[in-house]
């Protein structure tokens, strides 16, 4: 465990930014590690409402979401990182929809190995430092952590949002035993405006900054494991893997722009498929066409599932 004059916190906080943009991160933001008290509560009231629906891991851990040093001991700082996703082509109209953080390969493993990159180098430059990377597979309350080091707030939606480029964004972390300057969270500016939950076709967002996740389409189409119930016919909007209804009507989204990472476009040509074809699709051609998409996660079962609950309305 490193302690840290002023001087070198703000020098190693420097360093590391430095290096977030040499890896492609859009941006970075520094927070102390410590217990999220805030979220404790909110956490806990959004369980007990069952807000996340069949999500049970949602339930475990829930020390390790809400205390750093548990994940890595000694933890003195929480690296927030985003990654821009915006595509640089979207869908045809009329056929079903993928959100499109899909649109390419699977961002935990590109950005797993990037993050892993970063912490050799950060460990190369300030010493043998303890740390553990974390994208979206661990419990991590990654939105939390990213408005407190001041990258953005959290929109009516439950997503981070920045004011110069929106929310489409992968959030991750590195959790690091070394103290460092830190960032300060950011004003809300949403305002008055209220057109995510407006647009949300399953009225999700129950209220302004609290969704329902067992109403959203981006849970009934991929971490349901279950049928579809039928309250949710005629309003899937031909989702068929996420839902990205919240982000594209938020004014913020308008200052999106295209992201760099070529692995995030690798399915694009798949992306056109026709109506049809989706629904013809075989067991064996969803291997070959989504075998390093996050698509894969539904299963083959799941995304018939999602095509036929829609072909159906």
């Amino acid at each position: 465990m490193y302690f840290c004059t002023i001087e070198s916190k703000t020098k190693y906080a420097q360093l590391t930014k430095e290096l977030a943009k040499k890896f492609g991160f859009s941006f970075c933001g520094i927070s102390k590690a410590e217990f999220l008290e805030d979220e404790a509560h909110r956490l806990e009231n959004w369980l007990k409402q069952n807000r996340n629906g069949e999500m049970a891991y949602m339930e475990n851990y829930f020390d390790k979401r809400l205390d750093p040093s548990i994940l890595v001991p000694g933890a003195k700082s929480v690296v927030s990182l985003l990654y821009n996703y915006y595509p640089n082509q979207q869908q045809q109209n009329n056929n079903y929809k993928i959100s499109k953080y899909a649109y390419g390969n699977d961002y935990h493993d590109i950005i797993k190995e990037i993050l892993n990159n970063f912490l050799q180098e950060l460990k190369q430059q300030i010493g043998d430092i303890n740390g553990r990377a974390f994208v979206d597979s661990a419990p991590v309350l990654e939105k939390a952590w990213a408005k407190k080091s001041g990258l953005g707030w959290i929109g009516k939606n439950s997503n981070l949002i920045t004011k110069q480029n929106g929310s489409f964004y992968f959030i991750s972390e590195l959790i690091i035993d070394v103290e460092m300057a830190t960032d300060n969270a950011i004003a809300d500016f949403c305002g008055t405006c209220t057109k995510c939950i407006d647009a949300c076709p399953t009225e999700a967002i129950v209220e302004p900054y609290v969704v329902d996740g067992s109403k959203c389409i981006s849970y009934l189409t991929i971490e349901l494991k279950n049928e579809i119930p039928n309250t949710f016919k005629n309003k899937m909007d031909n989702w068929v893997f996420g839902c990205d209804i919240c982000q594209d009507v938020c004014p913020w989204n308008r200052f999106s722009e295209e992201h760099k990472q070529p692995l995030f476009n690798d399915l694009t040509s798949k992306l056109n498929l026709n109506n049809e074809e989706w629904e013809n699709l075989n067991e064996e051609s969803f291997k070959i066409l989504f075998k390093n998409s996050p698509i894969k996660r539904t299963k083959y079962k799941g995304l018939k599932r999602n095509v036929s609950f829609i072909k159906l309305k």
